[in-house]
């Protein structure tokens, strides 16, 4: 397949293997089976690199960000636009996806797999992507702008292409480490007041049992949860253990990303819930974790699983087990917090999910109007095609560093 790209074109040639299973997941304008419709055609995609500023600075356990760099694609077919956004970050931390590795991806592989070709649903261009082994959120970036494409084309709003149910999500707020436990306290104290359902702070060894302690003894019993991010280790886990007394919700990830076992030996160890997150990458993971006993609550989020079908399917694999989940963030503009609302309109979404408010974020955001919080601590649902938000180009190419347009 050539491809046109910046007056140059490129030629990608897949091994014999990727050739056949893209050509199992994907169809030809004239292998469309009789009386079976047509869902998603794309004829165009393009990818941007964008650089965003953050309202406040945002500390984890990996570091201090008070930027966003991100892959925006929009995905066009029959004169519909969707679109997609690359939770990968600029550095190796979270994940070893960056932006850099995204863009290769997404631009020398996974576009050209799915250009000029037409499916018989969405979930099939996450099929069709399969012929490369991982780089889920490269894939989930493409795969989730051609769900939005399918429900634009439909004319529904995304909610009910997922099987959501509805019409409002339960929020919760993310709090980075702060440089003092009274500035922990104010930036507490304003989310509560802001409605937030639930109050989850990140936290490392030396930022941990003083910080939930101090919290507990200011603002007593209110749903609090803490996100190690990975930062402890099985010597290190008497620091979890002693946050065992003071009624969290759950500890997420505390251990390595790739550790179900030592997951599964402090589960036993601990009343309080443990929710994976980094170790969630496959819906295979999530077997092994749910049959190791490793966790009691799993974290969706659908840039690290590959796309909006795999998160639908590790929502009802949890379903069946009776293990609930909720909806991470990953510092989203509103291109994929509205992805995220809708995905997270299904019925076994049953705690707050980390979908907050974009002014505390971005201002302005990339959509108009932004996503707001209600004095009740839930967010709408959009009802309008697709995710239901309106991009704001114009804001869009201003806060561009680099484009990639590519056609069928």
């Amino acid at each position: 397949m050539s491809l046109p790209t910046g007056g140059r074109r490129r030629q990608l040639i897949l091994s014999p293997q990727a050739q056949q299973g893209c050509a199992a997941a994907c169809y030809h304008a004239g292998d469309r089976p009789p009386g079976h419709p047509r869902i998603v055609f794309i004829d165009a995609i393009e990818l941007r690199i964008l650089h965003l500023p953050l309202v406040r600075f945002f500390e984890t356990s990996f570091g201090r960000t008070d930027e966003r760099v991100l892959i925006l694609v929009r995905v066009d077919g029959e004169g519909a636009v969707g679109w997609g956004e690359c939770v990968a970050d600029a550095h190796p931390f979270y994940s070893a996806e960056t932006v850099r590795t995204a863009w290769h991806i997404l631009s020398d592989y996974l576009v050209p797999a799915v250009l000029g070709r037409q499916f018989g649903h969405p979930r099939e261009v996450g099929e069709a992507l399969q012929f490369v082994r991982g780089h889920q959120m490269a894939k989930a970036a493409l795969e989730m702008g051609a769900w939005d494409l399918a429900a634009q084309q439909a004319g529904v709003p995304l909610t009910r292409m997922l099987g959501g149910t509805r019409t409002a999500i339960a929020s919760g707020v993310s709090i980075g480490i702060q440089p003092s436990l009274e500035e922990l306290a104010e930036r507490v104290a304003l989310e509560r007041a802001a409605g937030y359902q639930r109050v989850k702070i990140k936290i490392k060894p030396g930022w941990d049992v003083e910080a939930v302690s101090f919290l507990r003894q200011r603002f007593g019993d209110f749903p609090l949860m803490v996100d190690a991010n990975a930062a402890y280790t099985v010597a290190t886990s008497d620091r979890l253990r002693a946050l065992d007394g003071f009624g969290l919700t759950m500890i997420e990830q505390p251990l390595d990303y790739d550790d179900i076992r030592d997951h599964a030996t402090l589960q036993r160890a601990l009343r309080t819930p443990i929710c994976l997150d980094e170790s969630i990458t496959t819906v295979n993971r999530a077997e092994e974790a749910i049959a190791l006993q490793a966790c009691r609550v799993i974290n969706v989020k659908p840039g690290r699983v590959g796309g909006h079908a795999a998160s639908v399917a590790l929502h009802d694999l949890c379903a069946r087990h009776g293990i609930p989940v909720w909806h991470g963030g990953m510092l989203e503009t509103g291109i994929g917090r509205a992805h995220n609302i809708h995905l997270a309109s299904l019925p076994n979404f049953s705690l707050p999910g980390d979908i907050a408010a974009s002014r505390r974020y971005f201002d302005p955001d990339l959509i108009d109007p932004p996503i707001e919080v209600r004095p009740d601590g839930t967010i709408p649902v959009p009802d309008a095609p697709g995710i239901g938000v309106i991009v704001v180009e114009e804001r869009v190419a201003s806060l561009t560093d680099e484009v990639l347009r590519l056609h069928a």
